[in-house]
């Protein structure tokens, strides 16, 4: 799609006031929205590669410098000239959640409480909800709060489908 010789430039739009910005003409606004889209998806290609020539240069330092330490994960502090270089390795624990809950009950079985030591968040599904009878929908309302989210609005050209 090639875009209208008046289309602002992302800097324009930046110090334009959102009321103009409203009142452009369609066929500009999505312009503008097709402009926005390609430079997001170029500042997160720039983005990744960046990030990856700072671990092609730093990652075997900051994990020599890790061992030195004797830790497998976490932050570190590499000196490159006038630079301190942070690199951080964070930690990622995940629970088999099959086995956590045999724990609880063993937990339980003995005596103890569980909960001083698993952390359970009871949630349900929102289609499962939907598939209850009323009646047990009801019984459930009390416990339920519906927030919404931001308003995303797209312009596609009529007759598009995705």
């Amino acid at each position: 799609m090639t875009y209208p010789d008046n289309t602002p430039s992302v800097d324009d739009m930046l110090n334009m006031p959102t009321g103009d910005l409203a009142q452009m003409p369609v066929d500009l606004l999505a312009a503008l929205q097709g402009e926005l889209d390609h430079a997001s998806k170029q500042l997160k290609a720039a983005t990744a590669r960046f990030s990856a020539a700072l671990e092609v240069r730093y990652a075997t330092r900051a994990a020599e410098a890790r061992r030195a330490c004797g830790k497998d994960t976490g932050t570190v502090r590499l000196a490159d000239g006038d630079y301190t270089v942070v690199a951080d390795l964070p930690k990622r624990v995940d629970w088999d959640q099959e086995k956590l809950a045999q724990i609880a009950r063993n937990i339980a079985d003995s005596g103890e409480d569980p909960a001083e030591f698993i952390d359970t968040k009871l949630t349900v599904s929102e289609r499962k909800y939907c598939a209850l009878p009323g009646a047990w929908r009801d019984g459930f309302e009390p416990a339920r709060t519906v927030k919404v989210g931001a308003l995303k609005v797209t312009l596609e050209p009529a007759g598009a489908q995705k």
